[in-house]
């Protein structure tokens, strides 16, 4: 057993040194400079970017609303600049791809070049004509300072050059001398219109902050005895040492206790016939009661690879918030197993302790979970080659997807807030039963508070207005999203929908049905039912999930209902809406709004 974990240390001191030569660290903060286009939002942007529209207004006076960029002009997006893979300086930004979507708009439209084609082909696994569906990493360059050219700027921008660009334009416009530009970006050329440099940037004070040394040595600046990078990196080796050692007593505890075997998972979030309360959960983590953690599995990498044709893309069946997902048949059972991009151990704890059947440590996390065949909400009601899912199949979906919702909000502690909800993360079973997946943004909040602000993760039309603007996380983040796929359900449409002819903004799903529910005539709410069920629907039924979606896209989160009075309104409507109380469902949250459940 030393033996093993002596040969696991020496890896991690190698790993360690290799990362040490190329970049140890990064810094707390970059700016990206965004080009505004005519169809650009500033709520939009900050969705792409995960931050909130007051973080990036502060470092940009100019704006004082919302509504207020100006187009065909610049403005700095605030984000952390990180040391990626040891390799280089940048951040990795999760897209959520939309119908039409190509590498070449991505990069050019949504993120205004501050990505390249080849970057989102080098760092995506899929083809290479373009992603068709789920998330895409977009990865944004970024520079902490040089210390050998100045140590009197700490801050800077990512800077995509621009036709109308030169060196003496946007020295002119910074306010700062041409020759410091030059060597900040030594080979670069201002005047060819395309690429990045790194110009010094101002903070929220309008103030150019200083190079701090401890933190964010530059590239080629000073360095004396153990740099801060290589401090990090020895405390990094030393905490995964002391996780791998605890991770290898417990194997071989469990080793010798029984031999490994795939059992069926203990604690499965929404077949609604699974879930009834905390009691019945069987193994538990004694730290968080209701959390079943203990029946994970340890797979081998050959197992895994063995199983998904070596990650291959033809096994590749989804991309979720921190990983590509495969499918792969493992000891006779189909399993989904997902690839974890290393990102972020809260987010990997998160999915840790919700559903897993096994892992792998090696190289990568891998998560193995169960493979729910019949595809996604998302899928059944958009994708080609899937039958019409009649409206009683609709309402049981949204019932199982509530239960689950329900559990994590009022049967857990601390309280889980899944802060992704959408209709591509609801897996539908061969009896369209459904699950809640993809927990890899989920947040833990203990009981007592009620909001908390986060950074911005999320997909943009599932966000209400107080996390978008704000970041304030709640689980009426959930129930404004879960809101969203009931309308999503009533109507098959997308979250974001295009604008009228008169404008060519995006329109939210839930402003659509509420600018027709305004105007009082039931044939406005039935013209946005899904024109695949023909006339094969209640419309009183229809009508009634319309009213409880409002409730739960309510603009104030105090009025929102919580996922229990929701999941108890669809129990009533799987066979009748004659109980459905909907003036109850605003009073009912307000009173379990103080405990943040």
């Amino acid at each position: 057993m030393m033996k093993k974990l002596g040969f696991l240390f020496s890896v991690l001191i190698s790993y360690l040194v290799v990362v040490e030569s190329i970049c140890s660290r990064g810094c707390d903060l970059g700016l990206a400079s965004y080009y505004v286009q005519p169809a650009d939002t500033l709520l939009v942007i900050a969705s792409n970017f995960q931050t909130s529209t007051a973080n990036i207004m502060s470092y940009n006076p100019q704006i004082t609303d919302v509504s207020g960029i100006q187009m065909n002009s610049r403005i700095n997006i605030p984000f952390s600049c990180n040391c990626i893979n040891g390799s280089f300086l940048g951040h990795n930004f999760s897209y959520q791809i939309k119908t039409g979507d190509t590498y070449t708009t991505i990069a050019a439209n949504q993120y205004a070049n501050l990505t390249t084609v080849s970057s989102l082909q080098n760092f995506n696994n899929y083809t290479p004509t373009g992603p068709v569906s789920g998330n895409l990493n977009v990865i944004i360059n970024c520079s902490c300072g040089n210390s050998s050219v100045s140590t009197d700027y700490g801050l800077f921008i990512t800077y995509p050059l621009r036709p109308d660009d030169s060196l003496s334009s946007i020295a002119r416009t910074a306010n700062l001398n041409a020759s410091l530009l030059q060597r900040y970006n030594p080979g670069a050329d201002f005047n060819d219109g395309n690429g990045l440099v790194y110009i010094p940037g101002r903070d929220q004070n309008q103030n150019y902050p200083p190079l701090i040394l401890q933190s964010s040595p530059g590239p080629g600046g000073p360095s004396t005895g153990i740099s801060p990078g290589a401090i990090a990196g020895i405390c990094v080796a030393v905490g995964l040492c002391v996780f791998l050692i605890a991770w290898y007593l417990v194997y071989i505890r469990r080793k010798k206790r029984k031999a490994a075997t795939l059992d069926k998972p203990d604690f499965l979030l929404t077949p609604a016939e699974h879930v009834t309360g905390p009691s019945e959960a069987v193994a538990v983590n004694p730290k968080h009661p209701g959390i079943a953690v203990d029946k994970s599995v340890e797979f081998s990498y050959e197992e895994l690879a063995n199983a998904t044709s070596n990650f291959s893309l033809a096994n590749k069946i989804g991309q979720g918030g921190f990983g590509a997902v495969y499918y792969g048949e493992l000891r006779g059972e189909k399993a989904a197993i997902k690839k974890m991009d290393m990102q972020a151990t809260k987010e990997f704890l998160a999915e840790l302790k919700v559903r897993l059947i096994g892992y792998c440590v090696e190289d990568y996390l891998f998560l193995v979970y169960e493979y729910v065949e019949n595809g996604t909400l998302s899928q059944h009601l958009r994708g080609s080659g899937k039958a019409v899912l009649p409206w009683h199949a609709r309402v049981q979906i949204a019932l199982d997807s509530a239960r689950g919702l329900e559990y994590i909000h009022e049967h857990t502690v601390p309280v889980y807030i899944h802060r992704d909800i959408k209709s591509a993360n609801i897996l539908i079973d061969n009896n369209f039963h459904a699950k809640v997946a993809d927990f890899g943004l989920t947040k833990l909040v203990e009981v007592g508070n009620a909001s908390l602000p986060t950074r911005l993760v999320g997909t943009f039309g599932y966000m209400p207005p107080e996390y978008a603007q704000f970041g304030d996380v709640s689980p009426k983040v959930d129930v404004f999203a879960f809101g969203v796929v009931l309308f999503e359900l009533i109507s098959g449409k997308e979250a974001v929908v295009k604008g009228s002819e008169s404008s060519l903004q995006p329109q939210g799903l839930a402003t659509l049905f509420q600018d027709a529910y305004s105007e009082s005539d039931p044939n406005s709410i039935c013209k946005l039912v899904d024109p695949r069920l023909g006339e094969d629907y209640p419309l009183d039924s229809v009508l009634k999930m319309v009213e409880l979606a409002r409730a739960c896209t309510h603009e104030n989160p105090d009025l929102r209902p919580t996922m229990r009075s929701v999941a108890v309104a669809l129990m009533s409507s799987s066979s009748t809406t004659e109980n459905w109380d909907i003036s109850s469902f605003h009073e009912y949250g307000l009173r379990n709004l103080g405990s943040g459940r």
